[in-house]
């Protein structure tokens, strides 16, 4: 920029522009000195004189884009682009910060939660374009607290007054299983526990559908089941070298987290296998336990639905017919019914037939215990001065009143007499 300026340090007037990075600087060409490090906008007047311009006073004021919003729109891009998402997802994620970031209580929040709202609006993206992926995810990618997470996320849903669907439970279970680390060889993995992602993925999918037969999936958080039901399908394919690895051994190997409840949801559907395998005659022999029957899941999915509904429902319909069968015979008909009835009441209570259970929820069968808050200490002793008003409420016909005047005037006029000599 010949006639344009100075060079402060040797007063050279060979300034050149240099666009070597995004933000262009002007720089000495004799010295290398950078004339115009730090500027935010200038104007070709300002530009000429040499002089920086307040961002106040530059044009980018008039966009109305703060650097915190700026900041926010490009870690949306750039996590959109580390998730390899579509162009057309990007754009919608970035609509719907931009349109977030224009409420209040968004603008003034803390740089966490605005770190939140970028993982929150593509997680909206995905979910309405059926993408699938989970909060845990977008949570270990941002290092954000899940329950924060969850909070922004409902709140941002409620604000902008989208329709959200919830997750397909098969697409989690697809997405959630692919990021094992049991499909490929690998020097940590042993050969007798790697396993075709195929046949694992199709049983997890079927344990996880007679998971949500049996109510174990309704109000609970999936990935404990799908966790859950993932260990059986893969100790179910190779039974013989892997039922003595453990759950805990299993997410190692995986490298995934082993969600906390994910051991009651294992005990759960063991209990829900031994009673379908109860069921099946070939198998009634055998006394099987909750380490033997997953040898048997395969013959066990393939009849599933059969089998639940013996287990569960026709062994409560058979008690209700013999009720009314009872109810319906004589006392002497029935005099043979209640002898066995005591017979079999009499037996120990580990010869005792078990009744059939129902079909229900955990939390039915099993509902929590409540903590009874124990009752406040009494004071009253009965020696306490009772007021003539609390009597008076306990007066009922005219003689009651009576006598109580009568009463009263007889305590004054003793207490107003004088003491004999």
């Amino acid at each position: 920029m010949p006639g344009g300026g100075r060079c402060p340090d040797c007063g050279s007037t060979e300034l050149v522009e240099d666009a070597h990075y995004t933000q262009s600087q002007l720089v000495c060409s004799d010295c290398g000195c950078v004339v115009t490090e730090g500027v935010l906008t200038t104007t070709f007047s300002d530009e000429g004189n040499l002089r920086e311009v307040a961002y106040s006073r530059s044009t980018g004021e008039n966009e109305q884009v703060s650097r915190s919003q700026q900041r926010g729109l490009r870690r949306v891009r750039d996590l959109c682009r580390v998730l390899q998402l579509p162009s057309t997802f990007e754009d919608t994620a970035v609509a719907y910060y931009q349109k977030a970031y224009q409420h209040p209580g968004i603008r003034a929040a803390r740089l966490q939660k605005k770190e939140v709202l970028v993982g929150c609006c593509v997680l909206i993206t995905c979910r309405q374009h059926n993408w699938p992926l989970t909060m845990g995810t977008i949570c270990t990618l941002l290092y954000a607290d899940l329950d924060m997470f969850s909070g922004t996320y409902m709140q941002i849903v409620k604000l902008l007054g989208l329709d959200v669907p919830s997750l397909c439970l098969a697409d989690l279970v697809k997405t959630y299983c692919s990021s094992f680390k049991l499909f490929q060889a690998s020097p940590s993995l042993p050969a007798k526990y790697m396993e075709d992602k195929e046949k694992m993925l199709s049983r997890t999918l079927q344990l996880v559908e007679l998971a949500d037969e049996t109510w174990l999936v309704t109000g609970r958080h999936p990935l404990p089941i799908i966790t859950a039901a993932a260990f059986l399908a893969w100790q179910s394919l190779q039974p013989s070298a892997r039922l003595t690895c453990s759950l805990a051994r299993f997410c190692k190997l995986a490298n995934v987290d082993l969600p906390y409840p994910a051991s009651s949801r294992l005990q759960e559907l063991l209990v829900v296998l031994l009673r379908m395998a109860e069921q099946l005659a070939w198998l009634q022999v055998l006394k099987l336990d909750k380490r033997s029957v997953v040898k048997h899941i395969s013959d066990l999915l393939q009849h599933r639905h059969t089998l639940i509904r013996k287990a569960f429902r026709e062994g409560t319909l058979e008690v209700e017919a013999l009720e009314k069968e009872l109810q319906g015979q004589g006392p002497g008909q029935g005099q043979g019914k209640e002898e066995v009835g005591n017979s079999a009441s009499e037996l120990p209570e580990g010869k005792r037939p078990a009744s059939p259970a129902l079909l229900l929820p955990p939390c039915m069968l099993k509902p929590p215990k409540r903590v009874c808050p124990a009752p406040p200490a009494s004071t009253v002793t009965g020696d306490e001065n009772i007021s003539d008003s609390e009597i008076e409420q306990y007066l009922r016909t005219p003689q009651e009143v009576r006598d109580f005047l009568r009463a009263q005037a007889a305590g004054q006029a003793a207490t107003s007499s004088p003491n004999p000599p």
